[in-house]
């Protein structure tokens, strides 16, 4: 696994599911089930795209996966609370949004 400077996969085709528990590990979270609702969904639309999903289609997401329960963008600060790019991307092996300098 090949990592640019700030943790980010250089090639995103490189990811498995023990790449994501590896930079998971490194961030200090422990994937449940869902932290994988969000990145499963990451690497669907990434595979569809070939680019990193917007937050805001991971949070309708997470709003359907967690139905009446969710709150919506705080949830997904609540999985990963260093934001969503610093975080949620990188697990998910996304490389480095470049519009993107916060979660």
């Amino acid at each position: 696994m090949q990592l640019d400077e700030e943790g980010y996969l250089v090639d995103p085709a490189q990811w498995n599911e023990q790449v994501a528990e590896e930079l998971a590990r490194r961030e200090r979270i422990a994937l449940a089930d869902e932290h994988w609702a969000v990145i499963r969904f990451m690497r669907e639309y990434y595979e569809r795209r070939q680019i990193a999903p917007d937050a805001r289609h991971v949070i309708k997401h997470l709003a359907t996966y967690k139905g009446a329960r969710s709150a919506g963008r705080n949830d997904l600060f609540a999985l990963f609370p260093y934001g969503y790019v610093k975080q949620a991307c990188k697990i998910a092996g996304m490389r480095k949004p470049r519009a993107w300098s916060t979660g």
